[in-house]
């Protein structure tokens, strides 16, 4: 027995006559029949009388009757809501973010554009840092994530930009580097500032990224910071650069965190310490929810007019 046999049940039951349940149903009388047979030898039952003007339902008949109206009912709900999981309409998704990631103007408006394009998505948020967010990805305990710079790169993951945005470093506000200024205005930093200069770090250590990136930059011209500490979140490495523990580089989205702590400077770096945007998602499950959330992503990220552009979002305190 099977949800086809049990549709030819029905429209018979409904049409009581056989000729007319084949015609509506878009079938020749004889299979139809066939199938009916079928169904009867398979439940050892006769289900329909058959009588000169049609057929009629045998107790039997009436007792599969309710049924099959209610498993064909579930059966046609199910496969409504697996084809809207199938196009990406409908389901979860577990996403995590980076806290610098999280600050970006771009992530809150994807979210509410996400939430309002697609209510059928049920978002799950979580926060880590890059290496444990592109584990967790990878794991398939996340469907993306959004992160700097990547830290490691799995196979099977894709890793897309969205955004750029400059580099700057954030200094205690009573260090001597933030003190400076030229022309009345505060003056930006050079790499070289940055020799013998306390760094905070943000990442697993060993790890690569945006802050090998800066070292890197730094052995490049022979500048010698003193890493003082490695943190795993954005905010815990301001809030050391806010109690004077050392200096560190930042997105510009981070700009105005513990402001009346932290002086934030322009970093000379002549464009060389790119901080992107970066999706992360395994390239094989790209599909259903995560592809309509990728999807979403790739195409809002895309150059708009300045009228359409999201309005900037607070730095978080």
């Amino acid at each position: 027995m099977d949800i086809r046999q049990l549709r030819y049940f029905l429209a018979v039951a409904e049409a009581g006559h056989m000729t007319r349940a084949a015609e509506q149903l878009g079938m020749a009388q004889p299979p139809l029949s066939q199938q009916i047979k079928g169904l009867e030898a398979t439940l050892g039952l006769p289900l329909f009388k058959r009588h000169a003007r049609g057929v009629s339902l045998t107790e039997a008949g009436r007792a599969l009757q309710a049924d099959a109206l209610r498993l064909v009912h579930d059966f046609d709900a199910l496969h409504s809501r697996m084809q809207l999981l199938a196009e990406g309409k409908t389901g979860r998704l577990t996403i995590a973010f980076t806290s610098s990631a999280a600050a970006h103007e771009f992530t809150p408006y994807a979210l509410r554009e996400c939430r309002a394009r697609h209510p059928g998505l049920v978002l799950e948020i979580g926060e880590n840092n890059a290496a444990e967010i592109t584990e967790a990805v990878a794991d398939g305990r996340l469907h993306a994530g959004l992160l700097r710079v990547p830290v490691a790169h799995p196979p099977g993951l894709v890793f897309d930009t969205l955004q750029h945005e400059p580099a700057m470093v954030a200094l205690p506000i009573d260090h001597p580097l933030a003190q400076r200024q030229r022309r009345g205005k505060p003056r930006p930093i050079d790499i070289a500032d940055l020799d013998g200069e306390p760094m905070i770090l943000v990442r697993r250590p060993g790890a690569p990224g945006l802050y090998a990136n800066l070292l890197a930059l730094c052995a490049e011209q022979g500048v010698q910071p003193r890493v003082v500490a490695e943190v795993a979140r954005m905010l815990t490495n301001l809030n050391l650069v806010a109690a004077g523990t050392g200096i560190s580089v930042v997105p510009s989205s981070m700009l105005g965190v513990h402001r009346h702590a932290i002086a934030y400077r322009t970093l000379v770096d002549k464009g060389r310490l790119d901080v992107p945007l970066t999706l992360v998602y395994r390239a094989e499950d790209n599909v259903g929810p995560t592809a309509t959330f990728t999807r979403l992503l790739k195409a809002l990220a895309e150059p708009v007019a300045p009228s359409r552009a999201p309005s900037p979002a607070r730095a978080p305190r």
